[in-house]
């Protein structure tokens, strides 16, 4: 949108381009993401399940104890906080990134692959920080 000068017009109107173009972003990726860590462990705890028993390795009763037996709360807030977290570095990150790039069609690629790894690195020390903090 920078390239072809649609920020500028936004500006020109009188509207606050960033929070109007980023914002959205950051609350849609801060909802959607906690939401598909629950999606996925639900995911994964129901096909452990189908193939646990379908496969006769143990009865549906051995499965449900040991998940029940082995189940700690914090796990499950500690993949909250993260999931929260992340998605507030990918979309910030990435919004940024986007909404900064100058030049033309080469510098969008060059400008996603700059967010892409500044997302994966800003992820990988919040892990390291929320584990040291949390855990």
């Amino acid at each position: 949108m920078r390239i072809t000068e649609q920020i500028d017009a936004i500006e020109v109107m009188g509207i606050n381009a960033a929070s109007f173009l980023v914002l959205p972003k950051i609350i849609a990726c801060v909802l959607m993401y906690p939401l598909l860590v629950i999606l996925a462990a639900y995911l994964g705890i129901t096909g452990g399940y189908l193939a646990a028993t379908f496969t006769g390795e143990m009865t549906p009763y051995e499965y449900i104890y040991g998940i029940r037996a082995d189940f700690i709360e914090f796990n499950v807030t500690f993949g909250l906080i993260k999931s929260y977290a992340f998605a507030f570095l990918i979309s910030s990150i990435s919004s940024f990134t986007g909404f900064y790039t100058q030049g033309g069609a080469l510098e969008v690629g060059k400008a996603s692959t700059k967010a892409v790894t500044s997302s994966c690195i800003a992820i990988l020390c919040a892990d390291y920080l929320l584990a040291q903090l949390l855990l």
